[in-house]
């Protein structure tokens, strides 16, 4: 089984949210919006576009977990539920219940350092298979 295929996006803490989307705006040309930035690159082995995610989250944010984790990386994969089932029967701690949003599905696991890290289904791909 594949596990992942791409990365989905970086998420990241700052102190102002606003201000840092305005920054990188100005400074190196991102078109922000409410989420931050995306950025839609052609997908290496299909005839479609991929997109990759640059968000700032406020300082106090709870999304990467209770910890001072700064950063937190979105990996894209083909199949969510077989991929969550695989790294539980592997012993990696599945974070939360897997979620389904109008973009897509979402898990989280703790890496080997008890980071919190984002794995995604794009909507477009089949989840139940």
């Amino acid at each position: 089984m594949k596990r992942v295929n791409g990365i989905g996006g970086i998420f990241f803490r700052c102190k102002d949210v606003q201000k840092t989307k305005e920054w990188y705006a100005k400074h190196l040309g991102l078109n922000t919006d409410d989420y931050g930035c995306t950025f839609w690159l052609p997908h290496l082995d299909k005839k479609e576009v991929a997109s990759q995610q640059w968000s700032p989250f406020k300082a106090d944010t709870n999304y990467f977990g209770e910890s001072d984790q700064e950063f937190m990386i979105n990996y894209k994969v083909e199949d969510l539920e077989s991929l969550l089932e695989t790294l539980k029967k592997e012993g990696v701690t599945i974070a939360g219940e897997m979620q389904q949003f109008d973009y897509g599905y979402f898990g989280w696991i703790l890496d080997c350092d008890g980071r919190k890290v984002e794995l995604w289904q794009p909507k477009n791909e089949q989840l139940f298979k």
